[in-house]
């Protein structure tokens, strides 16, 4: 399973997101997490960016809403606490298909 972490370096959420996924691959020995950079306004629109951090399964972006709109902006999740900046560690848990 490979999980893309997608950001921008405006945003540090990102940082969190890498934080919790490190600790999913130690968990899941068979998750390779990438890192892929959307810095441009062309990017953004070629890969669909819906904001700092967007994590992606196997290319399907596990949080997605429809009506968030493309750009270079922070993105925010809905945790149990309230919005937050990366989704918890027990959501990503949850977006991951059963191995």
């Amino acid at each position: 399973m490979v999980i893309t972490l997608q950001y921008f370096d405006g945003c540090p959420n990102w940082k969190i997101a890498d934080e919790r996924l490190t600790l999913l691959a130690a968990e899941r020995p068979g998750i390779v997490v990438k890192r892929q950079m959307v810095d441009t306004v062309e990017e953004v629109e070629e890969v669909g960016f819906h904001g700092s951090p967007s994590i992606l399964v196997n290319g399907v972006d596990v949080f997605a809403d429809a009506s968030a709109p493309v750009g270079l902006a922070c993105r925010r999740y809905m945790t149990e606490e309230g919005p937050a900046g990366a989704p918890t560690l027990e959501q990503l848990r949850a977006a991951l298909p059963v191995s």
